[in-house]
């Protein structure tokens, strides 16, 4: 018998929330990838109407909606399922080779834990792909300890990333969606601090955690190509690669989702994964109503709102 929190309907409020953040991150970052540095400029331009596509960042993290909706805590088995499931009904999103053969691997009939450790020789994948689909996770279990929201993010990477860093990047972006949650409506410049502070507190020993000291040093007046070049934007689709460029984007732009999309994808990159976490967090901050109108109108519509 599953049993469900008592808020259940709250948390997945906030991760429904922080899913409409992510999934309009993940199409504007996929659309404006071709021409990273002139973002601004496209946008302030105008963009077409829609509806925008959405890449494998939306469609695992609807993977993970799905497992919490129904649950309340990640089942790996289940979330393992739900992620093949996904890409066998629409394999054109985008999916890393890596994902794919692990995804493959599954609906061969492997179970996961073979399918992710023998990922990359055996060290496993440390890929960014297991914390470009975490902020609703985060967002989910923000009223929980610490040490919950670390266990329910490593239980969401290592389906598909057994390895350290995989697991590192998954922890980091969910204690920062977390802590944006928590800290609504406090001081963008004291909530910012204390993303960073969270961040390295729980996350792992690591590339990625010094990634994240080093975010947390450089100054918010630093420009995004420049950030960029210093933390990494994902070009190496890894997290150590990609998360510290991440929160330290999100942090700078908490109050301005708009502002927040943009500049994190002049940094370019990964430029849909980079913009579908900035998308993810900084909507737990300010709210739905600070996403555009005419952006959430043009996004793709999720297959439950198809089905309605």
């Amino acid at each position: 018998m599953i049993t469900l929190p008592a808020n259940h309907s709250e948390r997945m409020a906030r991760a429904r929330l922080s899913l409409e953040g992510l999934a309009i991150g993940d199409a504007l970052g996929e659309m404006l990838a071709a021409n990273a540095a002139a973002a601004r400029t496209r946008v302030e331009a105008g963009l077409h109407a829609g509806p925008w596509f959405h890449t494998d960042d939306t469609e695992m993290a609807l993977g993970i909606f799905e497992v919490l909706e129904r649950r309340g805590r990640i089942d790996p088995d289940e979330l393992a399922i739900r992620f093949a499931e996904r890409f066998r009904h629409d394999p054109d999103r985008g999916y890393g080779s890596m994902a794919r053969i692990i995804l493959r691997a599954i609906l061969a009939g492997e179970n996961w834990q073979h399918a992710s450790a023998s990922a990359f020789s055996g060290t496993g994948s440390m890929g960014n792909g297991s914390a470009m689909r975490i902020p609703p996770l985060g967002a989910y279990f923000a009223d929980d300890t610490d040490s919950t929201i670390r266990a329910e993010a490593i239980l969401s990477a290592i389906v598909t990333h057994s390895h350290l860093e995989g697991k590192a990047g998954a922890v980091a972006v969910a204690i920062v969606s977390a802590t944006a949650w928590r800290l609504r409506g406090q001081p963008k410049e004291e909530v910012a601090q204390q993303i960073f502070r969270a961040a390295l507190e729980i996350t792992p020993e690591g590339q990625t955690r010094k990634g994240i000291s080093r975010a947390a040093e450089l100054s918010f007046l630093t420009p995004a190509q420049v950030a960029a070049r210093v933390l990494g934007n994902g070009s190496a689709v890894t997290a150590p690669d990609t998360v510290p460029y991440v929160i330290w984007s999100a942090a700078k732009h908490l109050d301005n989702y708009r502002d927040a999309i943009i500049e994190t994808a002049i940094g370019d990159g990964d430029v849909d994964t980079n913009c579908a976490m900035v998308g993810g967090i900084v909507a737990l901050y300010v709210g739905l109503e600070s996403i555009p109108g005419e952006w959430r109108q043009a996004r793709e519509r999720f297959d439950f709102e198809r089905e309605r």
